[in-house]
């Protein structure tokens, strides 16, 4: 690396000011700009999805950023249409976690570099509100009734997204593809039991509330008019700012005669475009990458945000063994499962949403909505063929 010469990097994150994401990620170049004065950087945050058609639009124009702080689903895309490069052969991936690794991966090759492991959702609860967690689904039906009657809304989640809704289907014993992992299997009686089972928890027991988008939900809990959120390891830094030791981190309560919810797990990634190769810029963003991910810090990762660390000599820190939230989200991420990065995982996601949103606002059944999602899915593939 040329010490000398003047480099500015474009560094993409999807993490916002909200939880301090944006903030520790700016402390991270602000920090490698101190023992590298030559080197500057250029920190954009953009909301995932903006992140990934944004990224795909520049790089295709020849002015992609310089590297990207984004979710491993993105590799799917980005490969597929051969936007980011491989890093098998820039980095010592033996440092880091294996799980963590596999979640970047396709076709053999690892495609980014793990910052954070976990980007699960999980059970948070304020303990001024609710003094234990329900263990599964009848408990919390029983909850709410008590906390419906001191006017506290009992649960509170993003029910827009069906990154929300795939843990429930965990729990009925479902997946999003066959075996051959690129199969849509989405009009099946486990997906018709997880949509029954949210409709049922709204219009019947009135678990939550009408209408709570991600901000919605998020507003409700921080100002203490909702006891529980079912919210991702990306939010722990900003609540336990809030709540202290009044935050409480649970597993997302288990399905009453079912099994627990399995959310997706994966975490956060450090992506290089494709751009960058052969370019004498590469050796700055590397090194920008092994710096960022050093045991420092990871630690100081685990500090300010409350995120599982990717680098295995972290985990042993005592900020993670001595942590009641860290221990909590750790043993939500033990019942979790991969989450797909194929390109296919794009269509089930897009054909997911409106249903699951249907069936939320009563405008269909949850078979309806299921055999809908298949056929929206199916015709999506058949597009990317």
């Amino acid at each position: 690396m040329a010490e000398m010469e003047p480099v500015n990097i474009i560094l993409w994150t999807k993490e916002g000011e909200a939880d301090g994401g944006l903030q520790f990620v700016q402390s991270l170049a602000n920090a490698y700009t101190e023992l590298h004065p030559n080197v500057t950087f250029e920190v954009v945050n953009k909301e995932v999805e903006a992140l990934r058609e944004d990224f795909q639009t520049a790089a295709l124009a020849g002015t992609s950023p310089d590297l990207l702080w984004t979710v491993n689903d993105h590799a799917g895309p980005f490969t597929a249409a051969e936007l980011i490069m491989p890093v098998d052969d820039l980095f010592d991936l033996s440092l880091y976690v294996d799980a963590a690794l596999e979640a970047a991966k396709l076709d053999g090759k690892t495609w980014g570099v793990p910052i954070a492991n976990g980007n699960h959702l999980m059970l948070l609860y304020n303990k001024s509100l609710i003094e234990e967690a329900p263990a599964d689904t009848d408990a919390l039906i029983a909850a709410a009734t008590d906390l419906k009657a001191q006017d506290i809304v009992p649960l509170v989640w993003n029910q827009t997204e069906p990154f929300w809704l795939v843990p429930w289907l965990g729990g009925f014993g479902g997946k999003v593809f066959a075996d051959d992992g690129v199969t849509p299997t989405l009009d099946t009686p486990e997906m018709v039991s997880t949509l029954q089972l949210l409709y049922d928890l709204k219009f019947k027991e009135e678990v939550y509330p009408a209408e709570s988008d991600y901000d919605g939900s998020d507003t409700l809990f921080k100002e203490g008019k909702a006891a529980m959120i079912i919210n991702g390891d990306w939010s722990l830094g900003g609540y336990a700012d809030i709540f202290g030791d009044d935050l409480g981190v649970a597993r997302i309560p288990k399905i009453s005669g079912a099994d627990w919810p399995r959310p997706y797990t994966a975490g956060t990634y450090f992506m290089i475009p494709s751009a960058l190769e052969g370019s004498d810029r590469l050796a700055t963003v590397v090194d920008f990458v092994k710096f960022a991910t050093s045991a420092n810090n990871q630690a100081l990762m685990i500090a300010k945000l409350n995120r599982l660390p990717a680098l295995k000599a972290a985990l042993d820190d005592p900020l993670v063994t001595s942590s009641p939230i860290l221990k909590g989200s750790a043993d939500q991420m033990v019942v979790g499962t991969p989450m797909p990065t194929v390109l296919e995982m794009r269509c089930n996601w897009d054909a997911m949403k409106p249903e699951m949103q249907a069936v939320l606002n009563d405008t269909k059944t949850p078979e309806e909505a299921a055999a809908a999602m298949q056929q929206a899915a199916d015709a999506c593939i058949l597009t990317l063929e």
